[in-house]
């Protein structure tokens, strides 16, 4: 009988550590939606910390946050940590490919098992014809573009001060939490519409509308690592291209230098020649194990630098949070 998780396989450890992190993520909104509740209840109910990684969700502002840091040296206090995972996230991207996407990202763990669930209901997945999949893929461009025109073009420094210390961005995460636990009826009918088509299309959401995975995207295709294919030794079955989660055609390429590969290894540990595709860092082909691990230590080194820095707590206080989350409502959308 084949093992249904067989750890040899790089993608197998992916796929582990990925739901690890999804669960990890779940912990993190069930604790900051604690948190939260004790200010909203006026503290009748049960006070919990407040988790800092949930700042990981705050791209927008982070960027922000990046622009200010590196035009006045001001590293912001407000949300510090959603500034070290958006640099660890950037570093992951420079140096290991788009592995945020396909390692750590909810959304990405959501999407991935929309298409898997898609395939064993209707044996297939399907695709969208090429001159609009094309099309499509450039709107998460277009969305990266018109966000970093805003901030980074822009957005002068006052605004920027501004912005990072304006009530607003001190409960950005509370805004964030509350389009989840509150949400409207357009918003539900759009993520329920986006996971309907990420059933039928393999990571629709992904491919087609993420500004993050866009910016990640062009980073990565920097990073020193680059899945190669070795002719000498490919028998040219076509299975890398047929598992490519990203529909790229492995088979034809040498190495994949597209913005769409996540460094998922799925082609790798799919491929049945041995040494005929692998991760390989310039020329030099990388155990895909090894790969997960340098994964792993660049996300965990992001965070410990963080830590040890002081750059991961909030500065704001339980005055501070008691005074602003009771108001959250009145502080835009």
């Amino acid at each position: 009988m084949n093992k249904v998780i067989n750890w040899q396989k790089a993608s197998h450890w992916r796929l582990t550590i990925q739901w690890l992190f999804f669960g990890w993520s779940l912990f993190l909104g069930i604790q900051f939606w604690l948190f939260v509740r004790h200010f909203e209840t006026m503290g009748r109910a049960g006070y919990y910390s407040r988790p800092p990684g949930v700042e990981g969700f705050l791209p927008i502002g982070s960027l922000v946050s990046l622009k200010t840091w590196l035009l006045t040296g001001y590293f912001d206090t407000v949300h510090p940590a959603a500034l070290v995972l958006f640099l660890t996230f950037l570093a992951m991207a420079l140096l290991t490919k788009k592995s945020f996407c396909s390692f750590i990202c909810p959304v990405g763990t959501l999407s991935e098992a929309s298409w898997k669930l898609g395939r064993k209901l209707f044996g297939r997945n399907f695709r969208i014809w090429r001159s609009l999949d094309l099309f499509l893929q450039f709107i998460k461009y277009a969305l990266l573009f018109f966000f970093a025109n805003l901030i980074l073009v822009g957005m002068p420094t006052v605004a920027l001060k501004e912005f990072l210390s304006a009530p607003y961005w001190a409960i950005a995460d509370v805004k964030m939490l509350h389009f989840f636990t509150s949400m409207s009826t357009t918003s539900m009918v759009v993520i329920v519409a986006l996971s309907l088509l990420s059933v039928v299309y393999k990571n629709f959401w992904c491919r087609y509308l993420c500004p993050y995975g866009a910016l990640l995207g062009l980073l990565s295709m920097f990073s020193p690592f680059k899945v190669s294919r070795f002719q000498d030794k490919c028998i040219d079955c076509g299975a890398c291209s047929r598992v490519c989660p990203a529909q790229i055609d492995v088979q034809h390429k040498q190495k994949i230098h597209s913005p769409e590969c996540t460094g998922c290894l799925t082609c790798v540990s799919n491929c049945p020649e041995k040494g005929a595709l692998s991760m390989a860092l310039w020329k030099r082909p990388v155990p895909g194990v090894a790969f997960v691990v340098i994964v792993m230590l660049l996300f965990t080194g992001g965070v410990l630098t963080g830590m040890l820095t002081d750059h991961w707590q909030t500065s704001l206080t339980y005055d501070n949070y008691r005074q602003l989350i009771p108001m959250a409502a009145r502080f835009g959308h």
